[in-house]
C-alpha cells in the first residue's frame, strides 16, 4: 500500500520545479535595487477644481553617494487620449531629512535636478508635485503616469528604471 505523504511529496517537487521553469518560484533573498523609486498621492481621486499630492521618494540602498538624478514623469497614453481632462502640476517641494524646500529643477519633463543630490547611503529623498484639476474639466476616469529615472553613485556605478508604473500613480477623477 502507497503512502499518502509520498503522494504528497512528490505532487510538491513537481509544483516546485514548474515553478521554477517558468520563473515563478520565490527568488532567494535578493539584494535591493541600488536606488528604489516609490509613488505615493494624497488621495485616489479628485474632483474638477481639486488637488492631489503626487509624491515621488528617491532612497539610495547603495554604500556609496548618489552624485546625479535624472527623472521624468509624463501622463499615460490614455490620459493623453481625452481632451476633455484638463489638469496642470502648480507646485513642487522637496522633503529631506532637514526639512521641507521648494523644487530647483525644472519641473515635471526633468525632476531629477529636484532630488538635491547628493544623497548618502541609506537615505532618501522625496519630490511632491501638486496636480491641479480644471474646475471646468472633464472627469471621467483615471489620470496616469510613468516615469524612467537615471542614478549615478559616487563609485561610478549608475541604475536605471522605467518605465515605472504603479497603481499609486493613477488617481480617479470622478
Amino acid at each position: 500500500m502507497r503512502s499518502p505523504l509520498t503522494g504528497r511529496l512528490g505532487l510538491a517537487a513537481v509544483l516546485a520545479l514548474v515553478l521554477a521553469v517558468f520563473g515563478l518560484a520565490p527568488a532567494a533573498s535578493a539584494d535591493p535595487a541600488p536606488a528604489a523609486l516609490t509613488f505615493s498621492t494624497s488621495s485616489a481621486t479628485t474632483t474638477p477644481g481639486g488637488t492631489v499630492q503626487l509624491s515621488m521618494t528617491l532612497t539610495n540602498n547603495k554604500s556609496y553617494d548618489v552624485w546625479f538624478v535624472y527623472q521624468t514623469i509624463d501622463p499615460t497614453w490614455l490620459t493623453t487620449q481625452r481632451p476633455d481632462l484638463k489638469y496642470s502640476f502648480t507646485g513642487c517641494s522637496l522633503a529631506t531629512a532637514s526639512g521641507s524646500t521648494s523644487c530647483a529643477g525644472t519641473g515635471p519633463a526633468n525632476l531629477g535636478g529636484n532630488y538635491g543630490a547628493t544623497i548618502p547611503p541609506g537615505q532618501s529623498r522625496t519630490v511632491t508635485l501638486t496636480l491641479q484639476v480644471a474646475a471646468d474639466s472633464g472627469c471621467n476616469g483615471n489620470i496616469g503616469f510613468y516615469s524612467y529615472y537615471y542614478a549615478e553613485f559616487s563609485d561610478s556605478s549608475n541604475a536605471t528604471g522605467g518605465p515605472v508604473y504603479t497603481p499609486e500613480t493613477r488617481v480617479l477623477c470622478a
